[in-house]
């Protein structure tokens, strides 16, 4: 089965990530800047675009392989059930809430990070997930399998300070809350 928003996603990724790797390395907070990983002194300079491109970048070949793989296996399933516009639209709309999420506790706290990653995205996908999972006369999605999944992400989004707990947080919240919002007013 052929998913051009999942495939064109993943595309977009990879080629950022060696770009970033051909500019002075992916791990390089200079080269991460430089190409829009988010900062919230900049965004707060009037540089918004970085809520959306930070989401693209990634720090190190394993960050990439493990978002990645987890948006190759979310992926398909909802781009088939829900349709191109509307899983690109709930994959966009997770990550950028998730770097809200990221931004406003920023700007509250007055503590900045460097944070980039599809893991938002890849959490509303998740989030997506659980409703599907829950909601009624809905079958294929078992609940124990995305519990199963969620809990082993919030353990090791827990346990590594440098993970981007909020990213995470908000972007599952996002897909949760779209997901539920199309189904009460699709079924």
């Amino acid at each position: 089965m052929f998913t051009p928003a999942t495939c064109i996603l993943i595309g977009i990724n990879i080629v950022l990530f060696i770009a970033e790797s051909a500019c002075g390395g992916s791990e390089s907070n200079e080269v991460a800047l430089r190409f829009g990983a988010q900062y919230t002194p900049y965004i707060r300079q009037g540089q918004w675009y970085r809520l959306f491109t930070s989401m693209f970048l990634h720090a190190g070949f394993i960050h990439l392989i493990c978002n990645m793989y987890s948006l190759y296996n979310l992926g398909p399933a909802l781009e088939v059930f829900f349709g191109i516009p509307i899983f690109t639209a709930l994959y966009l709309a997770s990550g950028l809430s998730g770097n809200l999420v990221t931004y406003f506790s920023e700007k509250r706290s007055g503590h900045y990070t460097l944070s980039l990653g599809a893991s938002g995205a890849v959490f509303g996908l998740l989030g997506s997930y659980l409703v599907l999972a829950l909601w009624p006369d809905i079958g294929g999605v078992s609940l124990y399998g995305i519990l199963h999944v969620l809990v082993i992400n919030a353990l090791y989004t827990f346990s590594n300070r440098k993970i981007n707990a909020r990213a995470h947080i908000g972007g599952l919240a996002a897909g949760v809350i779209i997901t539920a919002a199309m189904l009460f007013f699709l079924t």
